[in-house]
């Protein structure tokens, strides 16, 4: 790789060769002293032009354990608020040496663009409504962990389909290992069309026999007026409960990439359940983003 802005072009083989090295890294991080030199002289750069917590947190420690040096960039914090673009700010970055620029935009596309403007590795912290490829790597690898192998495996997600870049990121990669991906959600909020998965606004359709289900976040920043009528409908039509979630396999598992809306997307007892993997989905995004930081830097300046 020399960049990851989605899963255009990749193998399944490259997929498991990186799960591969996100395992050793968790054994990094089984340790009593979690760090290791592999990127020791290197500089990682978080650089989010839109809020996150678990994505720009894990990349840091992720960035940390491996002994890189770490650049914060904040966008509220920054001369963005003087009128600067993104383009000056990621030259400024790159002419103080930076190697690798872990990007988050509200806009579809602008870590594409970066690579035209730095030398330095790109990796697509999430994009608008397009992609957020290392959220779909983590996913991926805390479902190989709960069930072994995903071949021929049944994987619903349900909720906001048409903003989610989540989605839009697992639908590439999960079929990818042989999954098949069923997306449900209110008619108002699935796209037109989604390649490689089934879209039904039909959750129990979704539900019977899924191997897991993930719910999405509302999210509201992003909709239109009048794209959901309510959320107590939202909630009495689509939220996942223990009752809903019979209708899948007795091992299904549950996932949620983050923030949720507790009570909204998922019930409060079932995320708190021993079937909600959402806490080890958090834990596995460090291991996972080490393993996308050395399989990009590691070698390249040699």
């Amino acid at each position: 790789m020399r960049h990851l802005l989605d899963f255009q072009g990749w193998s399944r083989k490259e997929v498991e060769d990186l799960f591969e090295t996100a395992r050793l890294m968790q054994e990094v991080l089984a340790r009593p002293v979690k760090k290791v030199p592999a990127l020791q002289g290197f500089t990682v750069a978080t650089v989010f032009f839109e809020p996150s917590t678990r994505t720009r947190i894990s990349f840091e420690l992720a960035a940390r354990r491996m002994s890189a040096d770490v650049v914060s960039f904040s966008a509220a914090s920054s001369s963005l608020e003087k009128g600067e673009s993104y383009k000056d700010t990621l030259l400024t970055l790159e002419a103080m040496g930076v190697d690798a620029y872990v990007i988050r935009a509200d806009a579809a596309g602008v870590p594409h663009q970066a690579t035209r403007w730095v030398r330095g590795a790109v990796i697509n912290g999430g994009d608008g409504r397009r992609a957020h490829p290392t959220q779909a790597l983590l996913d991926a690898f805390t479902l190989l962990e709960a069930l072994g192998s995903l071949e021929g495996r049944k994987i619903a997600i349900v909720g906001d389909i048409l903003h989610s870049r989540v989605a839009r990121s697992n639908a590439e990669l999960l079929p990818l290992l042989g999954a098949e991906v069923w997306c449900a959600g209110p008619p108002t909020l699935l796209p037109e069309r989604l390649p490689n998965v089934r879209l039904t606004p039909d959750l129990e359709e979704a539900l019977k026999e899924a191997d897991a289900v993930m719910a999405l976040r509302l999210q509201k920043e992003r909709m239109a007026a009048g794209l959901l009528p309510s959320l107590p409908e939202y909630v009495a039509l689509y939220q996942i409960t223990e009752e809903r979630l019979r209708k899948a396999k007795p091992h299904a598992v549950l996932l949620h990439p983050g923030p949720m809306n507790r009570d909204v997307e998922v019930e409060g007892t079932l995320a708190d359940s021993e079937r909600s993997l959402v806490n080890r989905q958090v834990q596995n995004g460090v291991a996972v983003r080490m393993a996308v930081l050395y399989h990009l830097l590691v070698g390249r300046k040699a």
